[in-house]
């Protein structure tokens, strides 16, 4: 399991992608969201994870193309709220159908 997880905010107009790092059993919020399609949340994230020392390389490369696929299937609408969460497991959301 990996010690960083996805926060994910699901709206009709935009997503927003968020960091956490598991602590535990919880997590805790390492940024704010970045928005899609407002701004490029994958780049945002990809600059912040840069200048962050304490994720790997590999661990940075899995959430940005963790990120890359939300965003894709997001755009593409291919299944509701809830069949996001389902396909998305490691991920944690907040919105709604």
């Amino acid at each position: 399991m990996s010690k960083f997880v996805l926060r994910v905010l699901w709206l009709e107009k935009s997503l927003g992608i968020g960091l956490d790092q598991r602590v535990g059993n919880e997590t805790e919020p390492l940024t704010e969201y970045f928005f899609w399609p407002r701004k490029d949340a994958w780049d945002e994230l990809k600059e912040r994870l840069n200048n962050s020392s304490w994720v790997s390389q590999t661990e940075a490369i899995s959430l940005l193309n963790q990120t890359t696929d939300l965003i894709k299937t997001w755009q593409e609408k291919k299944g509701s709220f809830s069949k996001m969460r389902d396909q998305f497991p490691d991920c944690i959301f907040f919105g709604h159908d």
